[in-house]
């Protein structure tokens, strides 16, 4: 008796059970998600439906900038091989659309044949058509760094309305498409030509959703002196401030990613450090890969219930029998008004919902009787995925990361960053003398010996009391001045000696230049009389 309560009662009280997070990602987009899309027409309006290679593929980079910016270039310089279909000029070469992507052995597949293998993640490009189709291939190569993520490369973003037309299809739409599957959008821009098209400038409002993907490179910065490129970087973050309209400033990184030599070298310790910086971004994808489908699956159902709302308030508005085209048209100007209701009896975000503009194009030519009334069941359903199933999911995230620490882009340019007396920082700062035989401090040990010994050291040693009279003359934050002194005071006595004293000396003018502090002393930096200690 009553069965069905008690069945309904244990589907609640039970949790879905996944082995990974992308299995519960994959299980919970079908069963809870994936119906509220198809009973209000989700698909329709804003995103096709999602497929199994969508929850199982490898992180996307996606790469977009006018042509001539060195989109393709900074592929090679990354995988430091050539990949079939490349072709690097100064004129606009690239014209497809390019997935590069691992492979046993190299090759390229044509767009009609990559659209229709259920492995890869593009079957939903079928929609653009052949126009677009023609224009898209996968070149696959057995790349180390093509193991952990793919690129994405795209046609040079041209000016004027005749190259947008001649294009043949929706080349915004497209890039839409990707920007909601990547893991990371890279805008490359030329310090040569920083003029944002008016086509690029509709490709950057595309990518409006996604400005947390969106990295910015300032690419060939090597060919300008140091003068105009602080010129040419305020000039860009400017002309980017008018596009995209967020309070945060986007990250540009600065630099010249390609492997010929540097044309104007006097940066050369910038572009190092900002190339780092880029690459552990691009590293770290890989990681974080689970948490950025988690976090777009939110995105997705968050807006597939502004939509079922929508929908619905249209259906509810629109007579029965008589004057629905009239209606229609009045619905459609007065969208703006159905959204701020929604807004209101909701407690809906206003970011939440769908561009105005885009969605009364789209309704134009829609058929309000075929939409369906509220369901209140479908959106419940998709509430509880978002309260509880997504809170469990999150736990396994973070679980997963911690099985897989190492999990990092490996090969070509990235080895060429970390290996070695090339990578990024060695010798300098707290790496000073590494490869030394002597010890680095002793150089300016006299110097430090000269002071030490004017604050009364009893028995070889000073307090910390006097150390410190000596150490805050620097300037430096307490917070400094103590981790300095913890690094310093090797033998943990709670006193220094002259060749801890000289130490910390060291350690302050390697902050005072500028350096990070290590975390823990580095063995070249060890006081030769403690070496025994360690």
């Amino acid at each position: 008796m009553f069965s069905w309560v008690s069945k309904d009662a244990r589907r609640k009280k039970e949790p879905e059970l996944f082995q990974t997070v992308a299995e519960g990602l994959r299980q919970l987009y079908a069963q809870k998600l994936l119906p509220l899309e198809e009973h209000y027409r989700f698909h329709e309006f804003h995103s096709p439906a999602l497929e199994d290679a969508d929850f199982d593929n490898k992180p996307m980079v996606l790469l977009v900038g006018q042509y001539s910016t060195g989109k393709t270039t900074f592929i090679r310089h990354l995988i430091e091989q050539d990949f079939p279909g490349m072709r690097i000029g100064p004129e606009p070469t690239t014209d497809s659309f390019i997935a590069v992507m691992h492979g046993p052995t190299e090759g390229m597949v044509p767009g009609n044949a990559l659209v229709v293998d259920p492995r890869r993640p593009f079957r939903k490009l079928n929609a653009f058509g052949n126009a677009f189709l023609n224009r898209f291939m996968c070149a696959q190569l057995p790349s180390p760094v093509l193991d952990s993520i793919s690129i994405i490369d795209t046609p040079g973003i041209l000016s004027g309305e005749k190259q947008r037309i001649s294009r043949g299809y929706d080349f915004a739409a497209v890039l839409e498409w990707f920007a909601e599957r990547v893991d990371r959008i890279i805008l490359l821009f030329d310090a040569h030509k920083l003029d944002i098209s008016d086509e690029f400038s509709e490709v950057i409002k595309a990518l409006k959703n996604h400005e947390d993907k969106i990295r910015v490179v300032l690419n060939k910065a090597d060919q300008i002196e140091t003068q105009q490129l602080m010129r040419v970087y305020g000039a860009l973050m400017w002309s980017l401030g008018k596009i995209i309209n967020t309070p945060e400033v986007v990250r540009v990184y600065i630099g010249s990613f390609w492997s010929h030599p540097l044309l104007i070298p006097d940066n050369r310790k910038l572009f190092e450090a900002e190339e780092q910086d880029l690459f552990k971004d691009i590293q770290s994808l890989p990681r974080n890969a689970a948490l950025r489908k988690l976090n777009d699956l939110i995105k997705r159902a968050r807006l597939a219930k502004v939509h079922a709302y929508i929908i619905s308030s249209l259906k509810k508005e629109m007579p029965n029998v008589f004057g629905k085209e009239s209606k229609k048209k009045e619905l459609v100007n007065n969208l703006g008004e159905i959204y701020a209701k929604i807004e209101r009896e909701h407690q809906i975000s206003a970011g939440d919902f769908p561009s105005l503009r885009k969605m009364q194009e789209l309704l134009q030519t829609q058929d309000f009787s075929k939409f369906q009334a509220l369901k209140p069941k479908l959106l419940d359903t998709v509430d509880d995925m978002l309260a509880n199933d997504i809170a469990r999911l999150m736990v396994m995230v973070r679980q997963e990361e911690s099985l897989m620490p190492s999990q990092a882009v490996k090969g070509g340019a990235f080895d060429g960053t970390m290996n070695g007396p090339f990578g990024h920082g060695y010798g300098e700062g707290a790496g000073e003398g590494i490869d030394d035989i002597e010890w680095v401090v002793g150089k300016d040990k006299p110097t430090y010996d000269e002071i030490f010994y004017t604050l009364s050291p009893v028995n070889g040693k000073i307090t910390g009391a006097n150390a410190k009279k000596e150490m805050v003359k620097s300037k430096l934050p307490n917070t400094v001045l103590g981790k300095i002194w913890k690094l310093a005071d090797v033998d943990k006595d709670g006193l220094l000696d002259d060749e801890e004293f000289a130490l910390a000396n060291h350690l302050i003018k390697v902050k005072l230049e500028g350096h990070e502090l290590p975390t823990d002393l580095p063995p070249h930096l060890i006081p030769p009389s403690k070496r025994r200690l360690e």
